[in-house]
């Protein structure tokens, strides 16, 4: 865990297009970064397109947020959302686990190897927590606040709530599936929940970004 820089109280949050967003009180307000790693980059076994493109963009953003938390996916290696762990499985189909169903996924961000590392470009010298979701061998975890259960919790809404922070902007990687799951269970536990679109990318698996927009509207998480 790393200590943050002070930020001065009146700072903005600069976006290359559209609008800018206020920071309304950067005591209060936190960036949660999702998954910005080598296997969700270029080259990656799990690459999402564009997603190199989102780190300059959340550096620069970073530096109007007085508190950022980073999300990293840690799985052991054969990990049950693994096409690999079932044979005969393709990746991108799907099956029944106890949980519910599961997308299958090629091997991805395994325990202590490359893939799993934080983009090397990333350059957020101020985060205060980089917490790991996925870790159990037995479920997956899309959402950095629960296990795909919805029931299992990673702890992070308890350290939100303890350190007082009331709204949550989110960026990273992949809009369409850990961006999203964050984002509708930041707005869930009651937090006023913000994604910076254009710091993210898509998937875009069977128009599940237009998806997640549409879900977006629905839920009042606000597209910014």
């Amino acid at each position: 865990m790393l200590l943050s820089t002070a930020i001065p109280p009146s700072r903005v949050v600069r976006r290359r297009c559209l609008s800018e967003v206020i920071v309304d009180n950067v005591d209060a307000d936190v960036l949660l970064v999702i998954d910005v790693q080598n296997d969700f980059c270029a080259g990656g076994s799990l690459e999402v397109p564009g997603g190199d493109d989102v780190v300059p963009l959340i550096n620069e953003i970073a530096q109007d947020f007085r508190h950022v938390v980073l999300t990293q996916d840690w799985h052991p290696p054969r990990h049950l959302s693994f096409a690999s762990s079932h044979k005969g499985s393709e990746a991108f189909s799907q099956i029944d686990l106890p949980y519910g169903p599961q997308t299958l996924w090629p091997d991805h961000c395994v325990q202590n190897r490359p893939g799993a590392a934080l983009h090397k470009g990333l350059n957020v010298p101020h985060t205060e927590l980089i917490i790991r979701k996925g870790f159990r061998r037995e479920i997956d975890s899309y959402s950095a606040f629960f296990e795909n259960d919805h029931k299992t919790p990673t702890g992070l809404a308890g350290y939100f709530k303890e350190r007082g922070f009331k709204k949550v902007y989110l960026a990273g990687l992949a809009f369409d599936y850990c961006v999203r799951y964050s984002a509708e269970d930041a707005k869930s536990l009651g937090f006023e929940t913000l994604v910076i679109e254009n710091a993210c990318k898509a998937i875009d698996f069977n128009g599940s970004a237009e998806a997640t927009r549409k879900l977006f509207r629905y839920r009042g998480i606000d597209l910014i």
